[in-house]
C-alpha cells in the first residue's frame, strides 16, 4: 500500500467514524424540539438552554458530519457530466475539483473562522441569555472543525484520484462510497 492510499484510508476511516457518531445527534435534537414545543405551547413554559441546545446539536451534526457525506458521495454534483465519464475522467474531475474548488473554500473558511474561534475561546464566550448555554466558544469552533474535516476529505479524494490516474488504484471511489453504490 502506498503512502497516498494509506493517507486516504486513514482520513476516510476517521470521517466515517465521526459521521456515524454525529448521526446520532439527530435523535436527541428531534426529541428536544418536541419537548420544547410541548412545554411551550401546552404548558406555557420555555427554557432558553433547551432551545439553544437544539441549535448546538444541529450545528454539530451538520458541520461535523459534512465530511462523511462527502466521503459517501452525498453532496450535490452535476451528474450529467460526471456519470457518463470514464473512471479516469471521474478521477481527473475529482482531482481538479478537490484541489481548485474544495481546498480553497475550506482554507478560506479556516482563515475566517479560526480567529473568531480563538477569540471566543480566549474569553470562554457564553450565551447572551442568562439561562442560556455558556459554551458559545464550542459553537464557534464548529466551522473550524468543519473546514478541517472537509479539507482532509478533499485531500483524500485528491489522493485517491491521483492513484487512479497513475494506475495504482482500480477505482476512484472510497470504500464507503463503493459500499453505498453497491446498495443502490
Amino acid at each position: 500500500m502506498s503512502f497516498l492510499e494509506g493517507f486516504a484510508r486513514t482520513i476516510d476511516r476517521m470521517n466515517e467514524s465521526i459521521g456515524a457518531t454525529v448521526a446520532w445527534l439527530a435523535l436527541p435534537m428531534v426529541l428536544l424540539q418536541f419537548l420544547v414545543v410541548l412545554l411551550r405551547y401546552v404548558f406555557g413554559y420555555g427554557h432558553v438552554a433547551m432551545q439553544e441546545s437544539i441549535v448546538y446539536l444541529h450545528a454539530a451534526g451538520f458541520m461535523l458530519g459534512a465530511a462523511a457525506v462527502l466521503l459517501r458521495g452525498g453532496h450535490v454534483r452535476v451528474d450529467i457530466f460526471y456519470a457518463a465519464r470514464s473512471m479516469r475522467g471521474k478521477a481527473m474531475t475529482d482531482l481538479f475539483g478537490a484541489l481548485f474548488f474544495l481546498a480553497p473554500m475550506a482554507v478560506l473558511i479556516l482563515d475566517v473562522s479560526l480567529p473568531i474561534a480563538i477569540q471566543s475561546w480566549s474569553i470562554l464566550e457564553g450565551s447572551k441569555e442568562t439561562s442560556g448555554i455558556q459554551a458559545v466558544f464550542l459553537l464557534k469552533s464548529l466551522p473550524v472543525a468543519f473546514a478541517a474535516l472537509i479539507l482532509l476529505q478533499g485531500l483524500s479524494m485528491a489522493a485517491r484520484a491521483a492513484l487512479v490516474l497513475t494506475g495504482q488504484l482500480d477505482t476512484h471511489l472510497s470504500p464507503a462510497a463503493r459500499k453505498e453504490e453497491a446498495v443502490q
